[in-house]
């Protein structure tokens, strides 16, 4: 078993305090993640890199691949690298190209726990075996229409698609997915949030609530 990181040793931490955030792909989720692990100086873990790696399949295939099916993630890899987190241990988690569909070969990225780890995806919520890792889950909600013009504007700039092939995508199984998988989660989230709302606010609701049920560690809290 791996050693605990000398720091957090030293700071006496027996677990890490672990916040679940969900939504829709475009709802806002990680932007909310990326803007709490700033404010608590988190360790930021994301879904992005577990999709299953697709590379024995051709172009055209993986093209048209159900991404927002619960299968379409290594899910038993993801909760084993959750709960050695949990336990301080860092993971070398996969890195995962979005332009191929593909694992990138021999190549891993390093994530060491800290006082807060953030576990961000759009099936964050979906798991019972991870939500039971969860002390504060978060789900984002946003209407399909944003999260649409979102992933639009993202998948072109970031991923190298065409806006048909995101809005073809996203009526064949983004949106059948979130309506099936995604939204029946936000009951399990202990605060629900706007995605079309101010960002601070969303933060400062959240924040609110950690500290309204004592949640946030010692050294986070006093920041």
């Amino acid at each position: 078993m791996e050693p605990l990181p000398h720091q957090l040793a030293l700071q006496g931490l027996v677990r890490p305090l672990i916040i679940g955030i969900a939504g829709c792909s475009g709802s806002g989720k990680t932007t909310l993640s990326h803007e709490l692990a700033r404010e608590l100086d988190a360790t930021l873990f994301t879904f992005d890199y577990y999709y299953r790696d697709l590379a024995h399949l051709p172009m055209e295939e993986r093209a048209v691949h159900n991404f927002d099916h619960p299968d379409s993630l290594e899910s038993e890899l993801l909760l084993e690298h959750v709960e050695a987190l949990a336990a301080l241990r860092s993971v070398d988690r996969p890195v995962y190209d979005f332009a191929t569909h593909t694992r990138v070969p021999h190549s891993t990225g390093h994530v060491t726990p800290s006082r807060v780890i953030i576990v961000e995806g759009i099936l964050a919520l979906h798991y019972e075996a991870l939500r039971k890792l969860f002390d504060f889950s978060i789900y984002v909600h946003a209407p399909h229409e944003v999260c649409l013009t979102r992933r639009i504007y993202r998948d072109v700039r970031e991923r190298g698609r065409t806006e048909q092939s995101v809005r073809e995508q996203f009526a064949a199984t983004t949106r059948p997915m979130a309506d099936a998988y995604v939204l029946p989660s936000r009951e399990f989230a202990s605060i629900v949030v706007d995605g079309t709302e101010s960002l601070d606010w969303s933060v400062e609701r959240v924040l609110t609530q950690l500290h309204r049920e004592h949640l946030l560690p010692p050294a986070v809290a006093d920041a």
